[in-house]
């Protein structure tokens, strides 16, 4: 691996550890400072980040062809573990939002910290194009994705059978079929509607759909705008590895490492190999495009994930072990992924 990259690896550890020497420390406080934190990033930050990016991205420029060879295996895997793990909330054993939280920690990648500095050492300005490419649509596509999914979780619950009667109970209540069916149908529309405001007003979404007004109207930025935008977005990467430690001290990963391995092995071993074999089977990828798309999607998982989780208050122990952990584990994986496009071209 590259010096510039190894750098960038140990000054990700050095900052988490400052954050979790703070959190072991009480140096915020004794409540719970990490939440905070997050929400400050979820809420303020981060949205700055977006609107700032989705306003100036070149529509026209991009290589969409690269693009979609990336994100359709990247969100393939979103929403195949996803769907895996709904039916343990039916069950009881997970909370509601836990299945959108392990669906981000598998596919959301590290694509600035580590991401940048990876595609700068070893493909050059060529490559470093199409990686900026997917750091713009990156965290604009899976947030989106997964806060729709989400909501419409969050909103079918409470919009369910009343009182938490069962659809068992509702049959016995309505026994005209015609009757239950007109009732199912009201509850459907509520949770359509819940999960389309909530969907919209979102601290991801809203920034979004606003950037992208802004671009699609011409207008130029104002200068005292954009310089705020730019303030605000700059504390995004520290605040974020800085809540990475903390949430280990406060939350600590009792109960979370197996959760990480798994989650770490689809984000390190699974995710690259289906970006690989769709990308170069699928979409004709190969030398260069192939290479830069398939270490992206190698790369170990993004902070976002946590805050994610923290937004949702679900698995915010496992989703920072799994960031920890895929980041040490990116160390031994990446020269495979490295290698093996090599072999195709």
């Amino acid at each position: 691996m590259s010096p510039p990259v190894l750098l960038k690896l140990l000054v990700i550890f050095l900052i988490v550890a400052l954050g979790y020497l703070a959190g072991r420390l009480r140096w915020l406080g004794e409540n719970d400072p990490a939440r905070v934190l997050g929400n400050a990033a979820f809420y303020i930050f981060v949205p700055a980040l977006l609107f700032r990016t989705t306003s100036r991205l070149d529509l026209i420029g991009m290589p969409w062809g690269t693009l979609v060879a990336f994100f359709v295996p990247v969100l393939a895997l979103l929403l195949g573990v996803y769907a895996w793990q709904r039916p343990r909330v039916r069950t009881g054993t997970l909370p509601t939002a836990a299945p959108s939280v392990r669906a981000i920690s598998a596919s959301f990648g590290n694509t600035v910290q580590v991401g940048i500095p990876l595609a700068t050492a070893l493909f050059g300005e060529a490559g470093l194009s199409i990686h900026v490419a997917i750091v713009s649509l990156h965290a604009l596509t899976l947030l989106t994705v997964l806060t729709a999914l989400v909501e419409f979780d969050l909103a079918r619950e409470a919009a369910g059978p009343p009182q938490g009667r069962t659809p068992e109970c509702e049959a016995r209540r309505y026994p005209d079929s015609r009757v239950r069916q007109g009732h199912s149908s009201a509850h459907l529309g509520r949770t359509l509607a819940r999960t389309a405001r909530n969907t919209i007003i979102h601290p991801v979404t809203l920034p979004v759909l606003a950037g992208l007004a802004w671009n699609l109207s011409g207008l130029a930025m104002p200068a005292v705008l954009d310089e705020v935008l730019v303030q605000l977005g700059l504390p995004v990467v520290p605040l974020c590895l800085v809540l990475i430690g903390m949430s280990l001290a406060y939350y600590g990963i009792q109960g979370a490492v197996r959760g990480a391995v798994v989650i770490s092995v689809l984000k390190l071993l699974v995710l690259p190999a289906l970006v690989l074999v769709v990308g170069h089977w699928g979409f004709a990828l190969s030398g260069l495009p192939l290479a830069v798309v398939v270490m992206a999607a190698a790369l170990p998982i993004g902070s976002n994930a946590l805050i994610f989780a923290q937004r949702y208050t679900a698995l915010e122990a496992e989703a920072t072990a799994a960031i920890v952990l895929s980041t040490c584990g990116y160390m031994l994986t990446a020269p495979l992924w490295l290698w093996l496009p090599g072999v195709l071209a």
